[in-house]
């Protein structure tokens, strides 16, 4: 029987790293670089509050962040006009790696911002966060720049949900609790521990990043959780509370198709770790139903499953960081 609570002696709050200076100290004495990225698709309202503030705090006050970078999928809006403004470097996704092609999705995002990325630390964080602060950066920081055995780092925290106007204290976290704790529980039963799966900020050491696939899509955060636990082992991974999240809400018909690409990725990694077979092939696309007065239409939405490669199987990579190929990896990976 695995040691269900073994994360949970990695399980930390926020406040154990409050000391920014200790962490800097730190950051100085193992002579590393932190990288922090926020992927991005028209999120005008909230990036420029949530650069200003990391920056003034991480980067002005105290040179804890090396770079603070987004990473854009050709937003609509002033997204990368702001995030200029207020000091961060911008890129298009489309024209990274370009020879590669480019694909719409925030999986794909974090897998083009380690080619850019200097740090050998890379934090990513959501840019739809009402209620940022430093802590969502130092807290993710603190537990690998004190223990070299952790690789990667999530977080977790409250997440409220606005119901009939309302903000109600708690309620966010759906697919979570309904299908990915089920599913762990079930295959993975040590990664039950993880309070927040599927929270969209974490770090992790690039060492560790440049040898992950990355779904492009919504199967990103659980794919790398169950890479992570094969392959590093579960005493890698650790998490933090940073107590509450506000952002933006899904609809019910979003929270299904997420669910539905985070399911493909998982029979997809289960069938490769040979932890469950399937005797079919998975529908093509996610199937959901519209009211029509006293009929329903039938709506169905092709939700990709592409995966990109471990970054250090790229050769463009391989020459910008001066890394060797992985370990029982292709030396050029098939170009879409």
């Amino acid at each position: 029987m695995p040691q269900i609570d073994s994360l949970l002696q990695r399980t930390w709050h926020h406040s154990r790293f409050a000391d920014i200076g200790r962490l800097v100290d730190l950051k100085m004495k193992k002579n590393i670089k932190i990288s922090l990225a926020f992927p991005t698709l028209n999120e005008e309202a909230t990036i420029g509050k949530e650069i200003l503030v990391i920056r003034t705090e991480l980067m002005d006050r105290y040179p804890l962040l090396d770079e603070i970078v987004v990473i854009d999928s050709s937003s609509q809006d002033n997204t990368r006009a702001i995030a200029e403004r207020y000091g961060a470097k911008v890129y298009q996704s489309k024209n990274i790696l370009p020879a590669y092609g480019s694909y719409r999705g925030k999986g794909e995002n974090l897998w083009k911002s380690l080619y850019v990325l200097q740090g050998d630390i890379v934090v990513w964080v959501d840019a739809d966060i009402a209620n940022i602060s430093p802590k969502f950066v130092y807290a993710l920081v603190g537990p690998l720049l004190e223990d070299d055995s952790i690789g990667y780092v999530k977080a977790f925290y409250e997440r409220p949900i606005r119901s009939s106007g309302e903000l109600k204290p708690s309620g966010g976290g759906r697919v979570t609790e309904i299908l990915v704790r089920p599913l762990f529980s079930l295959f993975y039963p040590e990664l039950a521990a993880l309070i927040q799966p599927l929270s969209g900020e974490y770090a992790g050491r690039r060492s560790l990043l440049e040898k992950l696939p990355f779904s492009v899509g919504y199967g990103v955060e659980l794919g790398h959780l169950l890479d992570i636990y094969h392959h590093f082992g579960i005493e890698s991974l650790a998490q933090v509370d940073l107590d509450i999240r506000i952002h933006r809400n899904q609809t019910t018909q979003a929270l299904g198709k997420m669910a539905y690409g985070i399911l493909n990725t998982f029979f997809k990694r289960a069938g490769e770790y040979g932890d469950a077979q399937l005797l079919k092939t998975l529908g093509a696309c996610h199937i959901s139903l519209e009211s029509q007065e006293t009929d329903h239409r039938i709506i169905e939405t092709e939700i990709p499953s592409i995966e990109r490669p471990a970054m250090i199987t790229i050769p463009e990579y391989r020459e910008r960081f001066a890394a060797p190929p992985a370990s029982g990896t292709t030396d050029t990976p098939p170009r879409p």
